[in-house]
């Protein structure tokens, strides 16, 4: 994935390999998780797991490695920064 921003005199162009993901919800917390069960309505609770986001963002990782190069947001001001987000 590439995050590209523009604005002015700054180019930013960061490259985002999508398996930092997997490795993103490793690193989270169980504490966070208990606390964003506690704002999801009760028959929802049970599927806010960590396992359950792994199988998610594993599933989600091999269909967006599909669609390379699809750019997924793209916003312009007036002035001209721009933000760009591609697979």
């Amino acid at each position: 994935m590439r995050v590209i921003v523009h604005e002015g005199n700054l180019r930013l162009r960061l490259p985002i390999p999508l398996r930092l993901a997997s490795l993103a919800v490793n690193l989270v917390p169980e504490v966070a998780f208990v606390k964003m069960r506690e704002s999801v309505p009760e028959p929802f609770r049970e599927l806010l797991t960590k396992e359950s986001f792994k199988v998610i963002v594993r599933d989600c990782v091999s269909v967006l490695r599909q669609y390379k190069g699809l750019e997924i947001v793209h916003v312009e001001a007036k002035d001209g920064t721009y933000v760009s987000i591609r697979i």
